[in-house]
């Protein structure tokens, strides 16, 4: 099996998000690590410092842990190269509605969930820390 884990790179503010997505999914932190606690040797390749989170993984569902951590350096990066979407797939049309509704809350809806000639319940949001989600449910 294969799975794929979004990487999301933040610019100071990761813990704040990650609290954020840890409402949204109602799920617990599998594990979180801030650059204070790095040991000494590995300090070097880490430009961060103290209390930023260099590492939070968040398990989603059973197959997907959303993961990331405070890099202003890859920040900038992805921001510049902003060419991704998360996409969540729901077996609820109920799930879809809900996760997309506060994902929302604070950031911009570019497309209200609704059912689109492709057969799925659909819609797009761009939360407020800058990252787009694309929700879907499609009924069997």
């Amino acid at each position: 099996m294969i799975t794929i884990n979004p990487y999301l790179y933040f610019n100071g503010n990761c813990e704040e998000a990650f609290e954020f997505y840890k409402s949204v999914f109602e799920a617990e932190f599998k594990y979180i690590g801030r650059y204070k606690d790095v040991q000494q040797s590995d300090k070097h390749i880490f430009r961060e410092q103290g209390d930023k989170i260099m590492h939070v993984s968040l398990p989603i569902s059973k197959e997907t842990i959303l993961m990331g951590a405070d890099n202003t350096q890859l920040y900038h990066e992805a921001v510049s190269n902003n060419t991704f979407s998360l996409s969540i797939n729901t077996d609820e049309k109920e799930l879809a509605e809900k996760l997309f509704q506060k994902l929302a809350k604070g950031g911009r809806i570019k497309l209200a969930m609704k059912e689109t000639f492709w057969g799925s319940y659909y819609g797009i949001v761009h939360d407020k820390f800058g990252i787009n989600w694309k929700i879907s449910f499609e009924a069997s």
